[in-house]
């Protein structure tokens, strides 16, 4: 088993995603649901700025995320583990960064919209919510392939551990598994965003078991 500055580089890198994903989520003062709705901007106004912060730190857990795939890239893309790694890995990370540019959408329209509604009446509150609408329709698609791009990435990235041991036979299969059903539920079940939540957390909860077992195993580089 291979453990050195590499391999521990990695695994914080997975640990550090995972926190910051799961930490901004958490300590937010306010989730905006699937669309945005008037009552999102008062209660994102009552602390703007806390909001603001805590949404920087999950966004750049997106951007981490993208930083751990790399580094695992890094570490076992030889021959002949690349053919499924690297295209399962770049998968995950074009998964990563269209979720990523939704959650900036949030992050944007939320602050944004609380200097434009601050003060208004009920028909400016809604004539822009009107204006926004198309906007947030559009996104709600980032969210939902982003998390597919992702579990088509995992399913492949899932292969390659398990095809050559890298590591644990349970985590490549949870890795499997877990890619398998984020596109399941989002291609099968018809727009529910409250069944897809979920998903965010087993996502932040594959995350910290993949950093904690290379931190504390390492990978296999053992081609036979």
């Amino acid at each position: 088993m291979k453990k050195d500055f590499e391999t521990k580089f990695t695994a914080w890198s997975f640990i550090a995603a995972a926190l910051m994903l799961w930490g901004g989520w958490v300590l937010s003062s306010h989730h905006v649901g699937e669309y945005f709705v008037a009552e999102d901007f008062t209660a994102i106004g009552e602390n703007v700025w806390y909001w603001i912060w805590m949404y920087r730190i999950h966004i750049f857990g997106w951007v981490t995320m993208a930083i751990a795939m790399f580094a695992i890239v890094a570490v076992i893309s030889k021959k002949p583990f690349r053919v499924l790694v690297l295209p399962g890995a770049g998968m995950v990370v074009v998964g990563t960064f269209t979720l990523a540019i939704a959650n900036a959408y949030y992050y944007n329209y939320g602050a944004w919209g609380v200097g434009q509604t601050a003060g208004k009446s009920v028909a400016e509150i809604k004539e822009f919510m009107n204006s926004i609408l198309y906007t947030n329709q559009y996104v709600t698609c980032f969210i939902r392939f982003g998390r597919i791009f992702s579990g088509v990435g995992l399913v492949l990235l899932g292969a390659g551990l398990v095809k050559w041991k890298i590591v644990s036979a349970w985590l490549g299969w949870f890795t499997i598994l877990f890619g398998l059903l984020a596109m399941g539920i989002i291609l099968l079940i018809p727009d529910n965003f409250e069944v897809y939540k979920p998903m965010f957390h087993v996502k932040v909860i594959w995350l910290a078991v993949m950093g904690v077992f290379l931190l504390r195993k390492g990978v296999n580089l053992n081609e036979s």
